[in-house]
């Protein structure tokens, strides 16, 4: 936390540290962890709201405050909410009070000898995980056994420490100065955490509280139980240690969607994913890592259910395999550098780095049938594909850099000043006539439609509508035959033959007519978007396709239709510039300051003005021009 401040923790330690494509391999732990911090912490919240009446320990109500917790974080980080540090802070010094009350009851009262001691009903007993009944009849399946029992505990006790990396994954939003602010609130909440675990386990083994299969009651809340006895008042202590365990396991589950998001944006700018990552929302969060993980925590909700110790597994070897990434990097960073007592530095996160690689091969063994199969599998999967994924974007960037290096016989290339505009078109309708008023705008040298006819009764109603609507005056229609049906292969040669004949540059414009239902979209296919593919690809061509919306609101038509009455009305040319005249005449008083309004300007005549800057516009075709466009609250100038 001292030499790295940066987000990103482990993965910027790689990065940083070893090649790019291997810094992947920590990447892969650390949105793993953040996907099953957002299953883990809901589930573990319902588990501990579950042990305060066994009555809602039903699977589907364990589903749906599960599944309503995560979906209730994901709309609020989508509709920009931000961590407020007191607001998250609460919780957290709420549960370490009644953890640690719980603690020192429980110590006192086994101190004194009153502290009770769990007894289990024959029902009870089924549902419990015996871990340490082992029956073996000679020393060396004994020997294993116990060996693999101490296995599962170091594993199980290890699985403790998950939430740590959260300080190195967010060194960056601590006050400056960060790796020293870090590192204090690392040691306390390292100091913390150990006090707690190593209490609650000391009580778990004294009042004999033993985990349940299906997850509930947990093994917490069996020792508050025990602690705080079942008077009012050690009900009610026992009613605050579930709440706020379940508070801060919420609210835990809320750091995710601004990590998760970040880091994926990271990875993203590295080319090792979807560049769609990197992209904020109207409300400047990263909409799309935040669906992502909504989609994948869901995912592993529903596939591996609401039970912890199902959970587990996947979120003990992600983080474990980024504390060995970390510790292996750090050493790496100080046998480079060798600054003053590198030495003893590079042993520490040399062994750190061992170690964690280890509790992760003795995670993959134990927890192997309970979950650690999958972890296993798809981290392979998931580096191969980030993998690909990176050579598809280098191979991208590649070429895009090759096009740069221009060759003396590409620099010699023709440029046309001519530019030619074929429509397409297939029917006349509002479409049709939408794509030839655009078509103005361009300003061709040379502007024609064309109709590829596949059907000769229908190319001479084209024609004869053509000629009634008096189009062909101001645009000549082109009848393209087209025996063989290729209509493709048919406009992409067209558009090499125009290319060649006309000498210029040739544009496409392709009107499509845009269906809202999807019911109605089903029904009619996307030519032209092949079209534009195809036609796109010959030298001195662009397609433009020209949408037209079918299915306009009905406030937009009324508006229409307004708007067309008006027009009936208006005056003529000569009563508006009069009327223009009187508008400037009425706000042709200055102001305090000496400017007039934007409305008071008058053709001409040197004004100042005061307003608000729209747009900046510069030129350079002679000399330097340069056009500004303001508005006030009268109107506007350019």
């Amino acid at each position: 936390v001292m030499i790295n401040t940066k987000a990103g923790g482990s993965y910027d330690v790689a990065r940083e540290n070893f090649v790019p494509r291997d810094a992947h391999i920590a990447s892969l732990p650390l949105l793993n962890d953040y996907v099953v911090t957002v299953a883990v912490q809901p589930a573990a919240g319902t588990a501990a709201i579950q042990s305060l009446d066994p009555s809602l320990s039903a699977k589907w109500i364990s589903y749906a405050m599960t599944i309503g917790v995560i979906g209730i974080l994901a709309y609020g980080n989508l509709r920009g909410i931000r961590e407020a540090g007191k607001a998250f802070a609460l919780p957290t010094y709420l549960f370490v009070f009644s953890a640690g009350t719980v603690v020192v009851v429980g110590v006192l009262r086994d101190l004194f000898g009153d502290l009770p001691r769990i007894t289990y009903s024959a029902h009870d007993h089924t549902a419990a995980n015996h871990l340490y009944n082992i029956h073996a009849e000679h020393s060396a399946l004994l020997t294993f056994g116990a060996i693999y029992v101490l296995m599962k505990a170091f594993a199980n006790g290890g699985a403790s420490l998950t939430g740590l990396e959260a300080i190195s994954n967010g060194v960056s939003a601590f006050k400056k100065p960060e790796g020293r602010n870090a590192r204090i609130t690392l040691t306390w909440m390292s100091a913390i955490l150990g006090v707690l675990v190593l209490g609650i386990s000391y009580l778990a083994a004294r009042t004999h509280a033993t985990p349940f299969t299906h997850g509930n009651p947990t093994v917490i809340s069996q020792v508050a139980h025990a602690a705080f006895g079942h008077a009012w008042y050690g009900n009610l202590g026992f009613v605050i240690v579930q709440l706020t365990t379940a508070l801060i396991l919420f609210t835990g589950a809320n750091t995710p969607f601004t990590g998760f998001p970040f880091l994926a944006s990271f990875i993203a700018e590295d080319s090792f994913l979807p560049r769609q990552m990197t992209r904020r929302g109207h409300r400047l969060a990263f909409s799309n890592g935040i669906l992502v993980l909504t989609a994948l925590a869901l995912a592993l909700v529903i596939g591996r259910g609401t039970n912890v110790n199902s959970l587990i597994p996947f979120y003990a070897i992600g983080v474990f395999t980024g504390f060995t990434m970390a510790g292996l990097g750090m050493a790496a960073y100080h046998r480079k550098h060798r600054e003053q007592g590198w030495r003893y530095k590079f042993v520490i996160n040399l062994s750190s780095g061992v170690i964690s690689a280890l509790v992760v091969l003795i995670f993959a063994v134990v927890k192997f049938r309970e979950g650690a199969w999958l972890v296993i599998l798809l981290f392979p999967i998931g580096w191969l594909g980030l993998t690909r994924l990176n050579n598809r974007y280098r191979a991208e960037t590649r070429s895009l850099d090759l096009a740069t290096w221009v060759r003396q016989d590409q620099a010699d290339a023709p440029y046309y000043s001519r530019h030619t505009v074929l429509v397409l078109v297939d029917r006349l309708d509002l479409a049709t006539l939408r794509a030839l008023r655009y078509a103005g705008t361009l300003r061709p040298t040379d502007l024609r439609a064309v109709h590829v006819s596949l059907d000769s009764e229908e190319a001479r109603l084209l024609q004869q509508a053509w000629i009634e609507r008096k189009i062909g005056e101001r645009v000549p229609l082109e009848i393209v035959e087209c025996p063989d049906r290729r209509l493709i292969r048919t406009l992409s040669g067209l558009a090499i033959d125009t290319v060649l004949e006309d000498r210029a540059e040739v544009t496409f414009l392709l009107p499509r007519r845009v269906f809202r239902p999807l019911s109605r979209r089903l029904l009619h296919d996307r030519t032209a978007d092949r079209i534009a593919e195809a036609v796109g690809r010959v030298p001195h061509v662009a397609a433009t396709i020209v949408p037209f919306d079918t299915t306009l609101p009905h406030d937009t038509m009324v508006r229409l239709e307004e708007r067309r009455e008006a027009l009936k009305h208006e005056p003529a040319l000569p009563q508006r510039a009069t009327a223009s005249v009187e508008k400037a005449i009425k706000f042709s008083r200055p102001r305090n300051d000496g400017s007039l309004p934007v409305a008071g300007a008058i053709w001409r005549q040197k004004v100042t003005i005061e307003g608000r800057v729209r747009s900046v516009q510069v030129g350079s075709t002679e000399g330097c021009s340069l056009e500004v466009q303001v508005f006030d609250d009268s109107g506007g100038l350019r």
